[in-house]
């Protein structure tokens, strides 16, 4: 069987410190995926890896059979990535900014114009695509750049914290588009997340990760049985040593 993703012995080191211990794990297609864990835990680093931005100590990730190392170019014709941290260049209007990035994935004026339409509705930010990302609420800046990650209905999603900082309303809105754009386009998403309703709502399955190791995996529902706790955040917390 091929999977979306494929992770098999990861092992990252920054000098001293062993992020990934021999991690391994598999996303199947279609798949919302989630790695959650405490700050430390090797969640961004595992993402990062996925994402080609950066290299396994030893080990290896395959997305849909191709070699994030080695297949590094063919593994980012897949993907599209949202970082915890993104930006919007703020001088440009949101249409604008769409039209930007759709330029780097798109083969003609017509696939950019098509991918701006799906973001727009995506987004939901309706007329205030036409004003400069400057402008925009922190809540309205995430919401457009979910939409840049997804316009082009790539066959892996990665993203990290996609509702950090937001607010119910927004945050429930990002929650709903991810959600469908799976449905609807057999997306396949890996993400990480802290918010543990999130990852309930979201998740099909979930890999609980700690000093770089898996320590738990299964859907939330499984999760709960397994760990004997009435929500995902206590078996968090009971996992990491805090309950």
């Amino acid at each position: 069987m091929e999977y979306a993703v494929e992770a098999k012995d990861l092992v990252k080191q920054f000098g001293e410190i062993r992020a990934l211990d021999h991690l391994g794990f598999q996303v199947k297609e279609r798949e919302i995926y989630g790695l959650i864990g405490p700050n430390g835990a090797g969640k961004t680093t595992t993402i990062r890896i996925a994402a080609t931005l950066i290299l396994p100590t030893s080990g290896t990730l395959k997305v849909f059979g191709q070699d994030a190392v080695k297949e590094a170019a063919e593994v980012r014709k897949l993907i599209t990535y949202l970082p915890e941290e993104a930006g919007a260049y703020k001088n440009l209007s949101g249409y604008e900014y769409l039209r930007f990035m759709g330029r780097f994935r798109a083969e003609n004026h017509f696939e950019v114009e098509k991918m701006v339409q799906d973001a727009a509705e995506i987004s939901g930010l309706g007329e205030r695509l036409k004003d400069k990302a400057k402008t925009y609420s922190k809540g309205m800046k995430r919401r457009l750049l979910v939409a840049r990650a997804l316009m082009t209905k790539p066959k892996l999603a990665i993203l990290d914290e996609p509702t950090s900082g937001l607010d119910v309303i927004h945050s429930f809105h990002v929650r709903g588009v991810i959600k469908r754009f799976v449905e609807q386009h057999g997306v396949t998403v890996l993400l990480s997340s802290h918010n543990m309703l999130e990852v309930e709502y979201l998740c099909d399955r979930v890999a609980l990760i700690n000093r770089g190791q898996m320590v738990a995996e299964g859907s939330p529902e499984e999760l709960k049985n397994k760990l004997d706790v009435a929500n995902l955040e206590e078996g968090f917390a009971k996992v990491v040593g805090f309950a």
